[in-house]
């Protein structure tokens, strides 16, 4: 077991919930990049791979933790890809405002 691993794990353990709380919070996914979520899953992926094949130890859950919570974020991504940016939000109701005056 890397201690250096286990840390990067923990690091990214947090952030992945971190993230999907936002995004379902606002509902909105822009400046989100889908093809980043799934690079990343393709690393977990071959962690996992590694784990199971050369190198089982508790790390291995850590793995399959921040799998999870990447999936989730990936799923609100797909549930809230259609939706606008706060801004484009404002825009347009500032828009409708001045052509119904």
């Amino acid at each position: 077991m890397s201690v250096f691993e286990a840390g990067m794990m923990v690091c990214f353990g947090i952030s992945w919930p971190v993230a999907a709380l936002k995004t379902y919070k606002c509902k909105c996914v822009h400046g989100k990049s889908i093809h980043f979520s799934m690079l990343i899953l393709l690393g977990y992926v071959c962690g996992i791979a590694h784990k199971v094949i050369d190198n089982m130890d508790w790390v291995f859950w850590l793995y399959i933790l921040n799998t999870f919570f990447l999936l989730v974020d990936m799923y609100l991504y797909w549930l809230y890809r259609n939706n606008k940016a706060p801004i484009q939000k404002v825009e347009e109701q500032v828009k409708e405002k001045i052509e119904i005056n």
